[in-house]
């Protein structure tokens, strides 16, 4: 299923454009909701360090993207194989009609582009085949013989939410019972619990899941409530997202890090009620 930022600016005016003949305020303080989604993720390009025995190094402005899952309902929807996509749960409570507090992750995913060109500062590890090299700021090719590195299981931003709902003013007499439609707004702060696959210099690949950091995130949407319990909401997410360990492989003594900026466009459904 692939989700853009151009589908997202479309949802948003379509929404908006139904919130002049739709409005319906629904209570919401005192409900407990739950929401799944799907998201496209979009980064900054970092600088990758790697660290550990006989080695210390730095890749400067490495370039990355997403993974995005071919849509196939078995795959999106299927019990066993629905957290493959990237996707967004959540599960979140209204303290008043205005604000939530909530619990969740964004799965997005992180691939390094591959055979990429960047310029490189430090010395590399000696392997079977090679002795330890040491580079001043050289331009060096990301092949796989070199390096592979990707957070695919995924880049888990495990995140508490603030958020506050406004409703839309009603610019129309014509109304459409049953339907509320909400600007939102929220902050989220959280743990990186990435899965990284990597391997460096043709090595023992490395994949496992571990805390690596920390991340901030700012977001905007709009949400469309139907009835009590129901609602789709449709998300523009960024923020910031600092790794500073992350395993690279069995030893703990190596690790990498990299911090970057990252945007995320949210399509999300969710259920909600009175606790």
């Amino acid at each position: 299923m692939k989700i853009t930022h151009k589908l997202y600016l479309i949802l948003l005016l379509s929404a908006y454009g139904t919130s002049l003949i739709a409005q319906n305020e629904t209570p919401r303080k005192g409900k407990l909701y739950m929401y799944w989604g799907w998201n496209q993720a979009q980064y900054s390009k970092s600088d990758l360090h790697f660290k550990g025995d006989g080695y210390n190094f730095t890749l400067e402005n490495v370039a990355a993207k997403d993974r995005q899952t071919p849509f196939d309902v078995g795959v999106y929807f299927s019990p066993t194989t629905v957290t493959i996509p990237q996707v967004n749960y959540k599960i979140g409570y209204f303290f008043s009609d205005k604000y939530d507090i909530s619990f969740g992750v964004d799965h997005m995913k992180y691939v390094m582009t591959q055979n990429q060109t960047v310029k490189i500062v430090g010395n590399t590890p000696q392997t079977s085949s090679q002795l330890p090299e040491t580079y001043t700021g050289q331009d060096i090719v990301l092949t796989e013989d070199f390096l592979t590195f990707e957070h695919t299981d995924g880049l888990n931003y495990l995140n508490f939410e603030v958020n506050r709902y406004d409703k839309i003013t009603d610019l129309s007499k014509i109304k459409l019972k049953g339907i509320q439609i909400n600007l939102t707004e929220g902050i989220s702060v959280g743990a990186l619990m990435p899965k990284t696959n990597t391997q460096l210099l043709k090595g023992k690949r490395h994949d496992a899941y571990h805390f690596a950091g920390y991340g901030v995130g700012v977001k905007v949407g709009l949400n469309v409530t139907f009835g009590r319990h129901f609602f789709v909401q449709s998300d523009l997410k960024g923020g910031f997202i600092n790794m500073p360990n992350i395993r690279t492989t069995e030893s703990e003594r190596d690790h990498a890090a990299q911090h970057f900026f990252y945007l995320q466009s949210n399509i999300l459904f969710g259920f909600q009620f009175k606790i």
